[in-house]
């Protein structure tokens, strides 16, 4: 029976790349000249340090310009984390990178293919969606169904089966 995985899932080695170029431009610039501006990586958690509130709106801002221009998706970055003071005038902020689809949206997909009448079967697999039916058609008719409702996070549709 065919079937594919629903997920959301940021490319790894752009985002590395993106941040290894915002930390080039930041070292490089002249108004951080001299100053612990740097943006640093665990896993799916960034860190961003600045002198003050507004060199670190500054980095943010770097890094932003960064990953848009290694076409990775700012729907990924979670930048609701409050800025912290680390001692003296320096500060940080923890910026989240968005990984999986959370339950409540899955809950919402699965719902949206069922009240769509459509042949299909969606169950949620973790922090995936999979999605099956009989006729490759009608699993096109969800692909295109979820692209359209779904609009807050970006989503990929893969490991298509036959």
């Amino acid at each position: 029976m065919p079937s594919f995985d629903i997920v959301c899932k940021p490319n790894l080695v752009e985002l590395r790349n993106a941040l290894d170029q915002a930390n080039k431009e930041i070292t490089n610039r002249f108004d951080f000249k001299g100053s612990d501006a740097r943006i640093e990586q665990k896993e799916l958690e960034l860190t961003a340090f600045g002198d003050d509130e507004f060199k670190l709106g500054q980095v943010r801002d770097v890094l932003l310009g960064k990953l848009a221009k290694r076409n990775v998706d700012l729907r990924f970055i979670d930048l609701t984390g409050a800025a912290e003071k680390i001692g003296g005038d320096k500060v940080k902020q923890a910026i989240k990178v968005k990984s999986g689809i959370e339950q409540a949206l899955a809950k919402r997909i699965v719902q949206m293919i069922k009240d769509a009448k459509l042949k299909a079967t969606a169950s949620i697999q973790g922090d995936a969606v999979r999605v099956a039916s009989a006729k490759r058609d009608t699993l096109q008719e969800c692909i295109a169904l979820v692209r359209t409702n779904v609009k807050e996070m970006p989503l990929a549709f893969e490991n298509f089966r036959d």
